[in-house]
């Protein structure tokens, strides 16, 4: 089992930059991938970046790749997302999960533990 809790989100100007994080507890945390979603208003939830166990291998979606950076601190059981060059589009709740089974399958019925979220909001 693993909790998640998400921070670090909040209201940004266009071209902005936030770091979100992710603490995670539970014994499976450190055989778990993690990933990072994102779902906006009327919208359906959308896998933005993925992270394998040993950070070796990560994975974007097209919408953010080249802007986003995941990584993660395994001693510190915890997973962050550098977001810069924020954009309006950006702006959704965003939410961390773990125990996907493999980093890259970013649909979101791939993955089994879920934080409750964090606002980020670009003007």
């Amino acid at each position: 089992h693993v909790q998640l809790v998400e921070s670090g989100g909040g209201l940004v100007q266009a071209g902005g930059s936030l770091r979100l994080s992710c603490a995670a507890s539970g014994d499976r945390y450190s055989g778990s991938p993690l990933a990072w979603f994102r779902q906006a208003p009327g919208k359906g939830r959308e896998g933005i970046a993925g992270i394998s166990t040993s950070s070796i291998g990560t994975a974007y979606a097209d919408s953010v790749k080249g802007r986003f950076t995941i990584s993660r601190d395994n001693a510190k059981k915890t997973m962050f997302l550098q977001m810069n060059s924020l954009k309006p589009e950006d702006t959704a709740m965003h939410y961390c999960a773990a125990n996907g089974g493999a980093y890259w399958r970013l649909s979101p019925t791939d993955w089994n533990y879920w934080g409750q979220g964090t606002q980020v909001t670009v003007s």
